[in-house]
Parts: C-alpha cells; sequence; structure tokens
C-alpha cells in the first residue's frame, strides 16, 4: 500500500472518469473518520474540472460550515468557489413547514379557524419524535434532487445505522400500503347499497392512502438513487484500526442486502511509514508497528477495492487550503 517515501495513491479519479454516469457521490462509515472531509474536497476537485457540484449534508451534526469557514447552515446552496455549491439542511424549519402543513390541512377538512388545544399538543410532541429530524432532512433531500441543476450530488451521510434504517423504510411502506390497498379493492366489492351508506368514510380512508402514497413516492425517490448501480457511487472511508475494520465488513454487508452498489474504499489518516527512520517517542513508533499490521489486513481484507490511501494531514481540514490540499491526496493533480 505505501513506500517509506510517501503514501502511495491508486487513482481515484479514474472512477469519475470510468464512470461519468455516476452523479451521485456519497461516503459512508462510522462517525468521526472523514465522510464530510471527503465529501468537500471532492465536490472541490471537481468543480476545478469544471462540473458544476452541489454538496449537501444528511447529518443533523453537519460540519460543512465548518470545513468551509462559511456560515451555510439554513441558506440553501451557497456558492463557494465558481461551481461548487455546498448546503446544510435547516431540519427544525422543515419539521416547522411540517406542522403548518397538518393544521393547513385540518383547517381545509373541518372548516375551523383554530385548532383545538388537544390536537395542537398532538402536532407539537409528533415534531418531538426521534426520527423527526432525519425525515425531515431526506425529505428536503429529494426536493434537492428532484429539482435538478448540478452535475454532482454529493452527500455527506448520516452515520451507517440511520442510512440502513432510511432505506428499509421504504420496503416497510411497501408492505403496509400494499395491505392498504387490498383492503380499499375487497371494500370496493361491497353492494351499492353499502357503498352508499359508507361513502363519507371511503373518501376519508382514500385521502389516507393517496397520503401515505404519496410518503412512500417520496421515500422511494430518495432510497432508489442509493440504490442506481449506473448513477451511484458509495465509497466507504476506512481507517487502520481493527474495530473499523470489523465493523465496515459488518456494514457493507448490511448494504448489500439493499442492494447498494459499492465503488470502493478509501483509507484515511495514514502515518507516513518513514517516520519509522527518525528519533520517535516510543508511543508512536508502537502506533506506526499497528498501523503496518492493519494495513496488510486492509490489503488482504479489500484488495483491488482499495482506491486511495491519504495520509494524515498535519492539521484539521478546513479552509480552501486545505481542502484542496485534501483533493490532491485523493485524488492528485487539480484541473
Amino acid at each position: 500500500l505505501r513506500t517509506k517515501e510517501e503514501v502511495i495513491h491508486i487513482p481515484l479519479a479514474d472512477i469519475f472518469e470510468k464512470y461519468p454516469d455516476r452523479r451521485y457521490i456519497m461516503f459512508g462509515g462510522k462517525g468521526g473518520l472523514g465522510k464530510t472531509t471527503f465529501s468537500a474536497a471532492t465536490a472541490y476537485y471537481l468543480a476545478k474540472k469544471g462540473k458544476r457540484v452541489l454538496v449537501f449534508s444528511v447529518d443533523p451534526q453537519a460540519s460543512l460550515t465548518d470545513i468551509f469557514e462559511r456560515d451555510i447552515f439554513g441558506k440553501g446552496p451557497t456558492e463557494i468557489i465558481p461551481n461548487l455549491y455546498a448546503q446544510e439542511i435547516d431540519a427544525d424549519r422543515r419539521v416547522k413547514e411540517y406542522q403548518q402543513e397538518i393544521r393547513q390541512k385540518i383547517f381545509e377538512m373541518y372548516g375551523i379557524d383554530k385548532i383545538p388545544e388537544e390536537i395542537e399538543s398532538y402536532i407539537l410532541a409528533a415534531a418531538a419524535e426521534p426520527a423527526m429530524e432525519e425525515s425531515a432532512i431526506f425529505d428536503e433531500v429529494v426536493d434537492i434532487v428532484v429539482k435538478g441543476g448540478y452535475d454532482y450530488y454529493i452527500y455527506d451521510l448520516v452515520p451507517l445505522g440511520h442510512a440502513l434504517y432510511y432505506l428499509s423504510m421504504a420496503s416497510v411502506y411497501d408492505a403496509w400500503i400494499g395491505k392498504i390497498t387490498g383492503l380499499r379493492e375487497q371494500m370496493r366489492e361491497y353492494d351499492e347499497v353499502a357503498a352508499v351508506i359508507r361513502r363519507q368514510k371511503d373518501l376519508d380512508e382514500d385521502a389516507i392512502l393517496n397520503e401515505l402514497l404519496y410518503i412512500k413516492d417520496r421515500i422511494n425517490k430518495s432510497s432508489s438513487i442509493l440504490t442506481d448501480k449506473q448513477k451511484t457511487a458509495f465509497f466507504f472511508v476506512i481507517t487502520a484500526e481493527e474495530m473499523i475494520i470489523k465493523d465496515t465488513l459488518k456494514a457493507a454487508e448490511l448494504f448489500a442486502k439493499f442492494d447498494v452498489p459499492l465503488s470502493g474504499y478509501i483509507i484515511n489518516r495514514v502515518l507516513p511509514l518513514g517516520l519509522k527512520d527518525q528519533n520517535i517517542p516510543e508511543y508512536l513508533r508502537n502506533r506506526l508497528t499497528m498501523e503496518e499490521h492493519y494495513l496488510k489486513v486492509i490489503d488482504t481484507t479489500f484488495g483491488k477495492q482499495i482506491l486511495a490511501s491519504v495520509p494524515e494531514m498535519e492539521r484539521d481540514v478546513t479552509g480552501l487550503p486545505m481542502i484542496e490540499k485534501m483533493a490532491k491526496a485523493m485524488f492528485g493533480e487539480i484541473g
């Protein structure tokens, strides 16, 4: 994977040259491995190649603002450099929009001008559900993608467990709505008299069914992007540590069950092997020995699926100069 002099980079850029239709780029992995950094650097690289790129965070604890050193939270697509736009979604605002939509539907359905107190309490409580924030973010993602306007969309993903949960939601909705649709078909077999008596109830149930179908359609649009082998490139970020390697293997197996197309693995934070020849503390020497061992494990485990090996940077990757340095470490020459 590397020599004493330098980290060898397997050309990650080849993926973009070989598969130009892969417009949805995602970096996955455990928290804290560098997914957001890689997302920002990839967006920078593609923008410098003349592509119009949007990098956006689907993580409630987004840090694109910190990386780009620009306040972009809740402000929609913000131009960072020519061709490069970044966006952090304001989930709270989206949830408030949901609440107002619910109130409006109640006004329209029941012809009232004030929401009853017990209903308002329910609306406010529903917004505090654990999955509501993530659902709001993914709903905005659907809007972003459907709207279009960019050559590449780079997702700064939530931790793996949340992404898998979201993927599973589509299949749950399929089963649930399939059952409801079946019941609706059975009800239509009743005689005309029963249908007249039940007419208002039918209308109410059909309205609920239509709402469920609408939600299901939006979830499917988002989850189908994650599983589109022609349009999506999904990369796992790993480091040379035992638990990270094991967790990544488990995650890769789970993602395979949902047909997420895996493009390869990128090793992050590799220490320069040349340090071994220098007078360094015993602790650092032990770290290098351990890293060397796990790099061999990675090589044996993932083989040719390793697309790049990125060195540990001398400081945090924040600001355009460091983003450019990271992009060069990942892809080679820029522009």
